[in-house]
């Protein structure tokens, strides 16, 4: 295994292994532990009680947080005509079609996130290999195949999230940086939570949240009780 550093090590020493936090503590924790001198992210992972396998359990979907991710996110937008002129009022950063597909298959990768129109799909099909992997491959299910670009660029600047469960069952997420402070954080992982509980298969059996952990971008996973967070989403107010 591989040895953590000095100031990992430093910043972990109080915590005992296996602890579980309440919510507002496993934040104020998290954060406590950060010791980068950037801005790092805060990212939490949710081991859900499903079987991936099987296509009715696989969860899948996208939110705009409360207080967005923080972050700058570079839009390319695959349209012609109207559409690529709406989506660059809207504040896409790239917008294009075949000009684009030739940049991207010279190893041009400046973007984060792309959309694209129905008609414009053949032509990004050509670069599937590529954006694929990546996670970067416009697609139906979340949203990211449609006319509507002006609606989805205004989402993805605002801190839209694509999510979805891996091979494990765990569904990881940023939900934020550090410097939000706790009660920001609060009401994302909140929200975030109780997107994850409305997507709960309906052949899903025993226990779906079976554990929640934060972590900083360098900083240890701290764990969190779900139960406590399952009872918070329902109150009717549970974030402002």
């Amino acid at each position: 295994m591989a040895r953590r550093g000095k100031n990992y090590r430093n910043k972990t020493a109080d915590i005992e292994a296996g602890t579980m936090f309440e919510l507002e503590k496993g934040i104020d924790t998290a954060l406590q532990c950060r010791y980068a001198k950037f801005d790092e992210s805060m990212d939490i992972a949710i081991r859900l009680g499903v079987d991936p396998r099987h296509a009715d359990q696989m969860v899948r979907n996208t939110i705009v947080l409360p207080h967005g991710i923080g972050k700058n996110v570079k839009v390319l937008v695959f349209a012609k005509g109207e559409k690529q002129k709406e989506a660059l009022d809207a504040g896409a950063d790239y917008a294009g079609a075949d000009e684009y597909v030739d940049k991207i298959k010279e190893g041009w990768l400046e973007f984060d996130k792309t959309i694209a129109t129905p008609d414009m799909m053949g032509t990004v099909g050509k670069i599937g290999r590529i954006l694929g992997p990546r996670g970067m491959m416009p697609n139906a299910k979340v949203g990211t195949v449609t006319f509507d670009v002006a609606r989805v660029v205004q989402e993805i600047k605002s801190g839209k999230v694509d999510f979805r469960v891996d091979k494990a069952g765990v569904v990881h997420a940023m939900v934020g940086k550090t410097s939000f402070g706790v009660s920001k954080l609060k009401d994302n992982i909140l929200a975030f939570v109780d997107k994850i509980i409305q997507l709960k298969p309906s052949s899903a059996k025993g226990v779906y949240l079976k554990s929640v952990s934060l972590s900083t971008t360098m900083g240890p996973g701290i764990k969190v009780d779900p139960m406590e967070l399952r009872t918070l989403v329902k109150q009717p107010d549970f974030y402002s």
